[in-house]
């Protein structure tokens, strides 16, 4: 019997399915891992790798697990074999004591996508395709208490361009999430379900033509 096509989602929060609400879980039927496995069907295979605060370039001093880089390849050795390799971080590098820029940022980015192209080929005889989205921009709604603030969302306007260029270098199919989705009004961060069900909707027809 023919295996189905395995598409591992590697993000944050927003692959988590975080509620801004309510610091809860979206069910699977919200998240739009959950609605894409769904559309897709049964020749596919979705594996949600989602962390809460999971950062692509910076390494946080209290939480160093939360660094995309750490525990990727048990990720990736846990669900082998993967055929696509879906990447969608950089919103928690945007917070202020980061002080990361967006070219830092994706270049954490091409980094975690080299080490998941170098480690599957020995350990399932193939790289998987690579996919990196670039996530949504973030709002204006940040207070001075929090860790965003209005230079993280200048910042996060220039994830695309970024972004699009590491997926080059890195030869990885590349879709601005952004363009289709924006961060909840809420929190200014996390996604709303009607996000989640946009950023399922362009993902399975990106899927369909990767």
């Amino acid at each position: 019997m023919k295996q189905p096509i395995s598409i591992m989602c590697y993000g944050d929060s927003n692959t988590y399915g975080y509620n801004p609400e309510n610091g809860m879980r979206y069910p699977s039927k919200v998240r739009w891992t959950g609605i894409l496995q769904k559309k897709l069907g049964s020749k596919y295979q979705i594996i949600e790798e989602g962390c809460n605060g999971r950062t692509a370039f910076a390494v946080p001093e209290d939480e160093p697990w939360k660094f995309g880089g750490h525990g990727l390849e048990v990720c990736l050795n846990t669900h082998k074999p993967i055929d696509i390799f879906v990447i969608m971080l950089g919103s928690n590098d945007l917070k202020t004591h980061f002080d990361a820029s967006p070219d830092d940022i994706a270049g954490g980015v091409k980094s975690i996508i080299e080490r998941a192209k170098e480690f599957l080929t020995i350990k399932q005889g193939y790289a998987p395709k690579t996919v990196v989205f670039s996530p949504a921009v973030l709002g204006d709604g940040f207070g001075p208490d929090d860790e965003f603030d209005q230079v993280s969302k200048e910042k996060s306007e220039g994830f695309a361009v970024a972004f699009a260029k590491i997926a080059v270098e890195t030869g990885s199919f590349f879709m601005n999430a952004a363009q289709y989705i924006e961060s909840s009004k809420i929190d200014s961060l996390h996604l709303d379900p009607k996000a989640h069900a946009k950023l399922a909707e362009a993902s399975e027809n990106f899927i369909k033509s990767v």
